[in-house]
């Protein structure tokens, strides 16, 4: 039987939840706090540096116009995953919505979506903004990442292990690009602070649900867990850090597909997405899961 709306819940948790909904409650529609006239496509969007091919010695043959062109796409490569995210994050959480739920779980979840869905009208107003082609179909979603994400027990440490990576991983490269200050784009940089001050509380409400979880649970089940994170950090990784092979074209470099697999090799990059990564390995360690990348 469903508990009521009402239902109690463990003190811990309901203050956690409380303090969540209540700095979630001063919203701030991304729309509204992003400054869309910056978003132009005669300047960079990203610093050379946090570019996939940056390092490599092909990257310093590239024409200004190329190198701007990659920047632009790099960052729509990164808005298209939060898209995906956030798309599979808004069913999920859709389907835990009903009238059983304690009431400061409802109430947090409510938050929760709308936060979403306001990062998403937000990738999606910049990349409309772009003007920049973008055919259908260019981008797909990781297979193994996208079934676990969809079809894992809502009630499972298996999907709340997603839940942490998936917002873990584009959260750690958002503080990564701010970083870089006044070399990242305005506009980029206004995107990559909505998104991460959000984040911060969903990251921390996922997290609650798998340390509890985890915390009954064995070895052997941790053991499995955590090479299963293994698998979905990397697909994270993938698609966040090295953009489809479409995408180089589209920024004016034929035969994409080998300058992805360039990307995939180059040592400067994969140092790049290690010290981004970092963080994240960190958590999954302290919460008993040796994920390693």
């Amino acid at each position: 039987m469903a508990r009521g709306y009402n239902a109690a819940m463990p003190d811990a948790a309901t203050a956690l939840l409380k303090r969540l909904s209540d700095n979630s409650a001063p919203y701030r529609d991304p729309l509204a706090q992003v400054n869309w006239n910056e978003l132009g496509t005669d300047s960079d969007w990203l610093p050379e540096s946090a570019l996939s091919l940056y390092g490599l010695p092909e990257y310093d043959k590239f024409s200004a116009a190329v190198r701007r062109r990659l920047s632009q796409y790099e960052f729509i490569n990164v808005m298209q995953c939060g898209l995906w995210l956030e798309s599979v994050f808004l069913q999920r959480l859709t389907r835990r919505l009903h009238p059983g739920l304690p009431r400061a779980e409802y109430e947090y979840l409510l938050h929760e979506l709308r936060e979403e869905t306001g990062h998403s009208l937000m990738f999606l107003e910049a990349i409309e903004t772009s003007h920049l082609p973008l055919p259908p179909g260019v981008w797909r979603a990781p297979r193994l990442a996208d079934f676990i994400a969809r079809h894992a027990p809502a009630g499972g440490a298996l999907f709340w292990l997603a839940a942490v990576i998936a917002e873990d991983v584009p959260d750690k490269l958002n503080r990564c690009l701010r970083q870089y200050g006044d070399r990242l784009h305005p506009a980029v940089r206004q995107i990559c602070t909505l998104h991460v001050v959000d984040e911060a509380r969903h990251i921390t409400f996922a997290r609650s649900r798998l340390d509890l979880l985890l915390a009954k649970n064995g070895a052997l089940r941790k053991t499995m867990l955590a090479a299963t994170g293994r698998l979905l950090l990397r697909q994270l990784a993938e698609v966040f850090y090295f953009p489809p092979a479409v995408f180089y074209e589209l920024a004016g470099l034929p035969r994409g597909a080998a300058w992805r697999r360039l990307a995939l090799k180059n040592p400067t990059r994969r140092r790049f997405v290690a010290q981004c990564l970092a963080p994240t390995l960190r958590m999954l360690e302290g919460s008993g899961l040796r994920a390693g990348h």
